[in-house]
């Protein structure tokens, strides 16, 4: 009787063990950050979501005319180190997390300023709290159709439309194909000193 009373708790304490591992593998504040998310979505005005190709024209017009540079932010949310890996050449860089700094260097309300991440997501939130904060003139960079075909926002958007990236090492290029993960042949080397993966 002790044995199968054993054998017995082993076994509903597995069954429970399980549930409890599997239970916590999911995630109960993935829909809350959602809901979080579209909550600072809500704040920005809806023409002021814009896309990729109204940024391209915007950046021209900035490159082109020093006095209009001087007017407008274009601000790149990403990290660091996306930032260094590539970014649009001459744009402004503050990581989300730190867009705190944004007030304090940016004191005109009414300044027009464009936003942008990798795709869209962070661009959204920061975007929202530049509008809590009191700005009236951001714009976000989103995802778009265009001729059929769906351009994300961000720099992915900028990647897929064929519009020039740049770095300290390479200069200026573009990327001719835009991958979301490394590929087998980026992941089999033999031997790095570091890698990002």
């Amino acid at each position: 009787m002790k044995k199968k009373l054993f054998v017995l708790a082993l076994v509903v304490g597995f069954v429970m063990a399980t549930t409890g591992f599997a239970l916590a593998g999911s995630n109960p504040l993935k829909a809350n950050e959602h809901k979080v998310h579209q909550s600072f979505i809500a704040e920005i005005p809806a023409d002021h979501m814009t896309n990729v190709f109204k940024l391209h024209e915007v950046w021209q017009k900035a490159m082109a005319d020093p006095a209009y540079r001087k007017q407008i932010y274009l601000i790149d949310v990403r990290t660091d180190s996306e930032f260094d890996a590539f970014h649009i050449e001459g744009t402004d860089h503050v990581q989300a997390g730190h867009m705190y700094v944004i007030p304090k260097k940016i004191k005109d309300p009414n300044a027009e300023i464009y936003i942008w991440c990798r795709t869209s997501h962070r661009a959204k939130y920061v975007g929202g709290f530049l509008y809590k904060y009191g700005f009236k003139n951001v714009y976000v960079v989103s995802s778009t159709v265009r001729n059929g075909k769906t351009y994300k926002g961000g720099v992915v958007g900028w990647a897929q439309a064929g519009f020039p990236l740049v770095n300290q090492f390479a200069g200026t290029f573009k990327i001719i194909k835009y991958r979301k993960s490394p590929s087998k042949a980026e992941m089999s080397y033999r031997l790095r000193m570091w890698h990002p993966y």
